[in-house]
């Protein structure tokens, strides 16, 4: 015998499982079929239960927004390029699928040198060892010529570094996010945070030209938002500075007086950050809105989610076309 006493259980109350509320059942269970590997046939079979069940909410709400022409926000850092997500956002730009495309600075430096080069990414640690690190010379000059142009002649910084691409010869003009903003007239907004791009250590940056370009970018990414009602914004891969821009220019719209209650706003990332999650799902949506976050790595979350857009696009549209 256990010196310690221990409690008697036989008088516990308990009661028949039909009185108990339960969050599964079968009906919520996946029905793969492993026989089929069509996308459409794995998206269907998934569970309608947690983070495929919101994002099978998310893809649907989406392709609603586009079949009744709403606003598409995406607002994107670097990482997304990094990882030859390029492709996708070109055509899902060249599709009308987003509306207005926000990136920080470092997203736009892959960019243009994946246009001109077909390679970015450098060893960090390495080069910082020697004191190398951000000192490409073709980056740091023809960006900071761009956007002292842009500056110039009124342009924001995303215009201005695109216009300033599609004035040169590149090797990979159909992998540049920022050539088909240009392209297909979608805005392109770059906002920077001056000392936190690896082209502010070149001589020839003009900071009131980074500046002046920047703001002007803010502005049009507010005017941007002030058709956001009923539409949907999504932040890719920027924890900080993408977040902030966007909880001061939503301010700003409603500050104006426009009605922007009524959004999807979705968090795609790697991790759970607080900016993200409060500044961009949460706070904002607060009074009408909803808010969702999905984690996964970019190269896999990224591609799926709007595979599942244009299966929920070919799905609404066959309904349609049935009544």
């Amino acid at each position: 015998m256990s010196k310690y006493p221990a409690l008697d259980l036989s008088a516990v109350t308990r009661f028949p499982f039909r009185e108990r509320p339960t969050k599964v059942d079968v009906g919520m269970f996946g029905r793969q079929n492993l026989d089929d590997d069509s996308f459409e046939a794995f998206y269907r079979g998934l569970p309608d239960i947690l983070a495929a069940r919101d994002l099978k909410s998310i893809a649907r709400r989406t392709a609603e927004i586009m079949a009744a022409g709403g606003k598409l926000v995406v607002m994107m850092g670097a990482h997304l390029i990094k990882t030859g997500l390029s492709p996708l956002f070109v055509e899902l730009i060249r599709r009308g699928a987003i509306s207005c495309l926000a990136m920080n600075g470092a997203g736009v430096i892959h960019d243009y040198e994946v246009a001109l080069f077909g390679r970015t990414s450098e060893d960090v640690a390495a080069h910082l060892e020697t004191g190398r690190f951000g000192f490409v010379e073709e980056t740091g000059i023809g960006i900071n010529e761009a956007v002292r142009e842009g500056a110039a002649r009124g342009w924001g910084y995303g215009e201005a570094v695109a216009r300033k691409l599609a004035a040169m010869p590149l090797k990979h003009p159909e992998s540049s996010i920022v050539l088909a903003c240009l392209e297909h007239d979608v805005p392109l907004t770059v906002h920077v945070a001056i000392g936190t791009e690896t082209i502010h250590q070149h001589p020839e940056t003009d900071g009131a030209a980074l500046g002046e370009t920047s703001y002007r970018d803010f502005r049009i990414f507010c005017h941007q938002l002030t058709g956001l009602e009923d539409g949907a914004v999504f932040l890719y891969g920027s924890a900080v500075i993408l977040p902030e821009v966007f909880l001061k220019a939503l301010t700003v719209v409603r500050n104006l007086g426009h009605p922007v209650r009524r959004f999807m706003a979705v968090n795609f990332d790697m991790i759970d950050h607080y900016r993200p999650r409060e500044n961009v799902v949460s706070r904002p949506t607060r009074t009408g809105g909803e808010g969702f976050t999905l984690i996964g790595h970019h190269e896999l979350l990224i591609p799926f989610f709007w595979q599942a857009v244009f299966a929920e696009v070919r799905k609404q549209g066959e309904a349609g076309g049935e009544k």
